[in-house]
């Protein structure tokens, strides 16, 4: 082979080189930066988990409330009364009662409005509210308190609402029951057909007077009864108080029974028909509401949801179960 056409065999092979570099340099530059691609989303990714991580936990702790509770400008503050009023809840005593006092120690609050929905609970939460309402009432003399009434307000829900300044309600709205009850079954009977014996060791001649695989004895009964009488006056005392000579006591206003919102106005038990909108509008003067509600945070949800079974059955076993007395 000549010089020149070992010129050019060289020369090929030498472009045939090149463009095999070529192509790898290529494809290694392709690879580092889809390498650094995939490091800067898994790095985007570990940034957004990391974020929804301490959001979670600000949550979960209460230490952020999402929901901006107070704005400028005058209002009228809304505490919800939602469901059964009991220890372990939104509408616990506690709850209620951290929503009255942000609402009340607002320097914008023109009035407060306790927004009911419940059909009772404990007469001990509802007491604490309603001497909660009557210290803060005394405390802010020109901040008035109305509560309204949406589908129900009885028992322990009417409990908190008589310590307001005014009740109002819708003319379909359940009104009442102004009394105590405890409930409870007795298989005493079933259990003699079956063959089976209860066999109840206790430590004092009464401990287990409300046991549902026992016979009731008449001296037990009438104890039972005079717990009742007495929480059932102390609940008539209450409505008494707030609602002074506005009440038309008759011989059913304190018998557990429940009325429409619009017979609860001629009765006495409520003032007037309204809404929520409308006492803020036309009694309150501040159409603005803005909700200081206390609300559960995620980890005190799961608490009451996990603790309630727990505590039913540490009742269960002392006899107060299902026959823990709730006003009715």
């Amino acid at each position: 082979m000549d010089d020149q056409g070992m010129q050019a065999g060289r020369d090929g092979a030498g472009a045939r080189d090149g463009w095999e570099r070529k192509l790898i340099e290529e494809l290694a530059l392709s690879s580092i930066r889809e390498k650094r691609a995939a490091r800067r989303w898994s790095i985007f990714f570990r940034l957004v988990g990391l974020a929804m991580f301490v959001l979670v936990v600000l949550l979960w702790t209460g230490v952020w409330d999402p929901i901006e509770k107070v704005a400028g400008g005058r209002h009228t503050a809304l505490v919800d009364v939602e469901g059964v009023i009991q220890s372990k809840g939104e509408s616990s005593a506690e709850a209620i009662a951290a929503g009255l006092q942000a609402a009340f120690s607002d320097a914008n609050t023109a009035g407060v409005v306790l927004r009911i929905n419940s059909p009772g609970g404990s007469p001990v939460q509802a007491g604490i509210v309603f001497d909660e309402i009557r210290r803060l009432r005394a405390q802010y003399p020109d901040i008035p308190v109305y509560a309204v009434v949406e589908e129900i307000c009885a028992s322990g829900g009417y409990y908190v609402a008589a310590a307001a300044d005014r009740i109002y309600v819708d003319k379909a709205s359940l009104v009442g029951s102004i009394g105590v009850l405890i409930d409870s079954f007795g298989f005493v009977g079933t259990m003699e057909k079956l063959g089976v014996e209860r066999r109840l060791i206790t430590a004092g001649s009464s401990k287990g007077f409300l046991d549902s695989f026992s016979p009731l004895a008449e001296r037990d009964r009438e104890h039972v009864q005079s717990m009742l009488d007495e929480i059932h006056a102390q609940f008539v005392a209450a409505v008494r108080t707030g609602r002074g000579d506005r009440l038309k006591e008759d011989g059913t206003t304190f018998s557990g029974l429940v009325w429409t919102g619009a017979r609860s106005v001629e009765m006495g038990l409520a003032d007037g028909i309204g809404s929520i909108d409308s006492v803020a509008r036309d009694v309150i003067k501040a159409e603005r509401i803005v909700d200081f509600s206390r609300k559960q945070n995620l980890a005190e949800r799961l608490a009451t949801r996990v603790g309630a079974g727990g505590a039913q059955a540490v009742l269960g076993r002392i006899g107060l179960g299902a026959g823990a007395a709730q006003p009715r």
